[in-house]
């Protein structure tokens, strides 16, 4: 990357940055810069400040003190679209395209290119293709979003930065829905980026990511900064302590039965067209079953068909021996099977909703006699598996759509902690959630499989899968392509039955 020495001009400079909210100092006199050419990385725990400071610098947010600088010069944003117009930039984790249009008239929206006061959509598709070609892109510009997958979204909003003439690019967890291959990938265009002179502020939970690809970090911790230094200079269990001014040991979670139980659910030669085929596993009672694989390898859609979400063209299943094919989560529920979706915002939360409504909407029924509802049974129940996930603060009427992603996690996890389910799966139930509150959903994980729960979960991060799993099935290119004890699995080995043969050697 062009390097930018420490007395140049920063492309942009945040000074002294507060902001309050009701009840809530969420930044305290922060420094931040941003060089032309290089990575900065910014990370922290849920709550630190981080998407704070990126709407500040997005324009979303206006700072209660502090001041913003771009090349030197003072700036005022009323508006995202005055950030815009200085090529500054926020790519958030929940990308913003809209799924019916092409990927080209995404690139373009709100900036479309007309000729005598009619879009020009040759212009548009010409224009959209070169910035694609630029990041490397494949596919058709006319492709809608919705068919688009994750990795090939992300190209799209680079694109449409790209064609802003974007001088600094902010993005917020862009890797944590990708597969290893297509990180690496991203990590390219990262580097093309740098190579054209573009800022990148790279935030993200992955602290090896964020070694590897960053310049430089910055540390928020509870709205401050409370460190800033060369990536090359500190090592992850160092950024931890800055992190959450403690260690944490992110170890594996052993179990406290000697034994997994009798087999809960067995699957038979499960498969879905166009997903997965002749997937057969077992999920026992006081066993953390771990399901691995590249995304796209057929995990999530193997779960949602346990769980009645999508039907399946052929295979069996089998609940505590009796026969078990539900054709909905609605009857999955009612035979205590329950699933816990990646996408907690749209699939696993009613976000305007309090946390005390989420936690009971599957179960209401216990908490009403002739229509009318028991509050103070409700408000007690709700309570009590609040506690039990430890949500910070406690406060069951507050709505869920104000809480950070990890206590968003957690609030789903306690909807089915109230539901009693026998049978839990898990699809990345620690995405985009900082490495406390990561630490505190294993332990929680762990005590289901320990109260005879079986438990299957699915991640993309090895360390993950290889600190809670007591056996690991392992998917790849929508088939099994492997088994491992807790005893045998390594990440490698791990690695190697995930990958494609031709990445695998």
């Amino acid at each position: 990357m062009p390097d930018s020495s420490a007395s140049a001009t920063p492309l942009l400079a945040v000074a002294g940055i507060t902001k309050r909210f009701p009840g809530v100092l969420a930044l305290d006199s922060v420094d931040f810069t941003a060089r032309a050419g290089r990575v900065h990385a910014l990370v922290g725990e849920n709550g630190a400040g981080k998407s704070t400071l990126l709407k500040i610098v997005a324009g979303a947010e206006r700072p209660d003190a502090g001041t913003l600088a771009v090349d030197g010069k003072p700036v005022s944003f009323a508006a995202p679209r005055d950030a815009l117009r200085l090529g500054l930039t926020v790519i958030y984790q929940e990308l913003s395209l809209v799924p019916a249009l092409g990927a080209d008239a995404n690139i373009f929206l709100g900036m479309e290119p007309a000729r005598h006061g009619l879009l020009d959509r040759r212009t548009a598709t010409a224009r959209a293709a070169d910035a694609l070609r630029a990041l490397g892109a494949d596919f058709d510009p006319a492709t809608p979003a919705r068919d688009l997958s994750v990795a090939e979204q992300q190209l799209v909003e680079l694109a449409r930065a790209l064609a802003r003439d974007a001088r600094l690019i902010a993005l917020d967890e862009p890797t944590a829905a990708l597969s290893h291959l297509e990180t690496e990938r991203l990590f390219t265009q990262i580097h093309r980026l740098c190579d054209r002179g573009i800022g990148v502020v790279f935030v993200s939970h992955r602290l090896e990511e964020v070694r590897r690809i960053a310049d430089e970090i910055t540390v928020l911790r509870d709205g401050r900064r409370v460190f800033h230094g060369p990536a090359a200079a500190v090592d992850d269990a160092a950024l931890i302590r800055h992190m959450v001014g403690r260690d944490i040991e992110y170890a594996r979670v052993p179990p406290t039965i000697p034994a997994p139980g009798p087999a809960l659910l067995e699957a038979r030669g499960l498969t879905r067209r166009r997903a997965f085929t002749d997937v057969s596993l077992v999920l026992r009672r006081g066993e953390i079953v771990g399901l691995a694989g590249l995304v796209g390898a057929g995990r999530t859609e193997v779960a949602r068909c346990i769980a009645g979400a999508d039907p399946l063209d052929a295979g069996s299943m089998t609940l505590s021996g009796a026969p078990y094919r539900p054709a909905s989560p609605r009857e999955a529920i009612g035979r205590r099977v329950v699933y816990l979706p990646e996408d907690r915002k749209n699939l696993g939360l009613v976000l305007g909703l309090s946390v005390r409504e989420n936690v009971t909407l599957p179960t209401l029924q216990r908490f009403a006699s002739w229509g009318v509802v028991h509050g103070e049974r409700e408000r007690t129940a709700a309570a009590r598996e609040v506690a039990a996930v430890e949500l910070r603060p406690p406060e069951i009427e507050r709505e869920t759509g104000t809480l950070s992603g990890g206590n968003q996690q957690k609030v789903v996890l306690a909807k089915w902690l109230l539901a009693d389910a026998d049978v839990l799966l898990f699809d990345e139930p620690t995405r985009g959630v900082d490495i406390a509150t990561k630490t505190e959903l294993h332990r929680v994980i762990r005590s289901l499989a320990d109260a005879g729960k079986a438990v299957l979960v699915i991640s993309s991060e090895l360390p993950e899968i290889l600190a809670l799993a007591d056996r690991i099935v392992v998917m790849r290119e929508g088939t099994i392509s492997g088994e491992l004890t807790a005893a045998e699995a390594t990440a490698e080995r791990v690695l190697a039955l995930a990958l494609p043969a031709s990445h695998a050697a």
